[in-house]
């Protein structure tokens, strides 16, 4: 087989504390390196094709200087993704497995070990998207952040919930949004499983209507109705799930039950204003003892992996857990998916599609 073009995601520039990642700049589409899928030589490992890799909120930190772990100038981006194994001489490592973990933004990635990437098993035939979704690294921050901390089945069954998808600081100048509806809508879904009612903001008319379609017993639009007043009313609140931070936090508070649980799981309002802003009502974590969990999935994942691996994919099977996706064709359009995650214009979970089984 004669060699073929390597297709690869370079990260050519940091952008800076006001700008969105841009294409062509921050990131560049690079067809310079090529590759025989058949003759390049595995010293004693394995060769994946990359099918599908996931556009996440978080590669916005990691394409920042100031990032504690920012992506290296010249080097592929990189994010959760599924590849297929074409050859291997690894004997942990069959030809045909599917693999999921960190992949670097490329066609073909030679690898010497598994390292932290894991086989998948698909017994209930779903597309292998849905691995980098719902199934994957976000899905997995749902279950594992509600599981550990939200303690919804010793909750009052009155008990109501709000989670955020956007939100604009006041410090901040430019337009934020947030794109974790893969996330976003899983929580709503738990949290109904587990009886609460259900409280939840979007920044569209459109993604309201599926927020109510899959069970939010309350749902509206943040851009056109305040927090403040939906809380006021709907409320008090129990537990408070936070992508965003900013005012909707400030909003949660005022409205919140004594004891409280705060969930805070992203501060995409804080992504522009370099990390510099304050909480005005923040004592309220004293006068009504409130208790605040930060979480990262990954370090959760040793506690709650396997139950998610056994639960979770047959009720997204059955219908019973429902998911939207959002299909960019090829690595080419790789730089817009991750400007329009920054911006809101993707319409539901963002996946890069970059080949066929």
């Amino acid at each position: 087989m004669a060699p073929v073009v390597n297709e690869r995601v370079i990260v050519a520039s940091y952008s800076g504390p006001q700008e969105y990642p841009t294409p062509g700049k921050t990131t560049v589409y690079d067809t310079t390196e090529t590759i025989d899928p058949e003759t390049t030589p595995l010293n004693g490992g394995f060769l994946l094709k990359t099918l599908e890799l996931s556009i996440d909120p978080y590669l916005r930190n990691r394409l920042r200087k100031e990032s504690t772990a920012p992506f290296t100038i010249g080097a592929p981006l990189a994010s959760h993704g599924v590849g297929i194994v074409l050859r291997s001489e690894n004997p942990e490592v069959e030809v045909g497995d599917h693999l999921y973990g960190l992949l670097e933004h490329k066609s073909y990635i030679v690898r010497k070990e598994l390292g932290g990437w894991k086989k998948l098993r698909n017994v209930d035939k779903l597309p292998w998207s849905v691995f980098i979704g719902v199934l994957g690294m976000p899905g997995q921050t749902a279950y594992f952040g509600w599981k550990e901390h939200a303690h919804a089945k010793k909750a009052n069954s009155r008990s109501t919930f709000i989670m955020t998808t956007a939100d604009r600081h006041p410090m901040d100048r430019v337009k934020l949004s947030l794109s974790r509806q893969v996330l976003v809508l899983l929580v709503i879904q738990l949290a109904k499983l587990d009886g609460l009612k259900v409280i939840a903001s979007a920044g569209s008319d459109e993604k309201v209507e599926w927020m109510k379609e899959i069970g939010a017993d309350v749902a509206f639009n943040y851009k056109t109705t305040k927090t403040a007043d939906v809380l006021k009313k709907e409320g008090p609140i129990d537990i408070f799930w936070d992508n965003v931070g900013g005012e909707a936090l400030e909003d949660a508070i005022d409205a919140a039950n004594n004891y409280a649980r705060f969930l805070e799981c992203g501060m995409i309002s804080a992504y522009n204003s370099g990390y510099s802003f304050r909480i005005r009502n923040f004592f309220h974590i004293i006068t009504k003892s409130l208790v605040f969990y930060g979480f990262q999935a990954g370090r959760l994942e040793a506690k709650w992996d396997d139950e998610f691996r056994k639960v979770v994919p047959p009720l997204v099977a059955s219908g019973e857990i429902k998911y939207k996706e959002h299909i960019y064709h090829g690595l080419e359009s790789d730089g817009q998916a991750l400007l329009d995650v920054q911006t809101g214009n993707n319409k539901a979970k963002a996946v890069v599609h970059v080949a066929g089984n």
